[in-house]
């Protein structure tokens, strides 16, 4: 289970992260495209950014998280380990 769960932390951080790469790239292809006085650009580019930036830090709190719980269990394991040498 912590394979298949740490496969598709993987993969969303690949995507976050390579989406977040290609925005800009995107931007300055596509800028030449929409006319210069088009107010919906720069919404629809700051709700990008904005859908971009929170999935990027739920990608980071999944980090985060699966980074604890190895601290835990490792941390469990050595106490474990203690508590075996004492008696």
């Amino acid at each position: 289970m912590l394979e298949r769960n740490l496969e598709k932390i993987i993969i969303g951080a690949s995507l976050a992260f390579a989406a977040s790469a290609l925005l800009p790239i995107a931007k300055s292809a596509l800028r030449p495209l929409v006319p210069g006085g088009n107010p919906g650009e720069a919404g629809l580019l700051d709700r990008a950014k904005s859908m971009l930036q929170m999935a990027r830090e739920e990608v980071e709190d999944i980090f985060a998280e699966a980074q604890f719980e190895r601290m835990k269990r490792q941390l469990d394991k050595e106490i474990a380990q203690l508590d075996s040498d004492e008696q």
